[in-house]
């Protein structure tokens, strides 16, 4: 899976794609992508790059659609839970998922000075991090991977 993030492309596409699967989703789970819910989706998938919750409260905010942090925490915590948005822990702040819908490991490349984030995937079944599992009996669950550094665009500009 190529990482997705720091390339140009059609953001209505990636958009409109990413808000169909999570409809779709939520239909076939009978759950609700409330109105609030879907836009903290878009929200995230215009910028992509990680937000606070407060950022995001403020956008809605702006919009009429809630003005205390439990409404963004509420659907921030909907979206993580199936798997359209992530949380970068390192940043405390969120990113929609590049692959909605697909069964992956996710990991962050995150530039330190435009705070975009390109998500790839992990493999945790070979490697070093694996390795030392094996080694220790350990199984592992899930695994978070955030790198830090500069995005191909930053460390092109003047």
């Amino acid at each position: 899976m190529p990482p997705t993030g720091f390339t140009q492309h059609d953001h209505s596409h990636c958009i409109s794609d990413a808000v169909t699967s999570a409809q779709d989703h939520c239909a076939r789970n009978k759950v609700q992508l409330t109105p609030v819910r879907q836009r903290v989706l878009e929200i995230l998938l215009q910028e992509h790059r990680a937000m606070g919750a407060y950022e995001v409260l403020d956008i809605l905010r702006s919009e009429g659609l809630g003005s205390q942090p439990p409404v963004a925490y509420r659907a921030l915590d909907f979206l993580v839970s199936h798997g359209f948005v992530h949380k970068i822990e390192q940043l405390n702040a969120f990113v929609a998922c590049s692959h909605p819908g697909q069964s992956h490991t996710p990991a962050f490349l995150i530039c330190t000075d435009c705070e975009t984030v390109a998500e790839t995937h992990a493999v945790l079944d070979r490697g070093p991090l694996n390795t030392a599992a094996q080694e220790t009996g350990f199984e592992i669950a899930d695994a978070v991977i955030e790198a830090r550094g500069r995005c191909p665009n930053c460390r092109t500009a003047p």
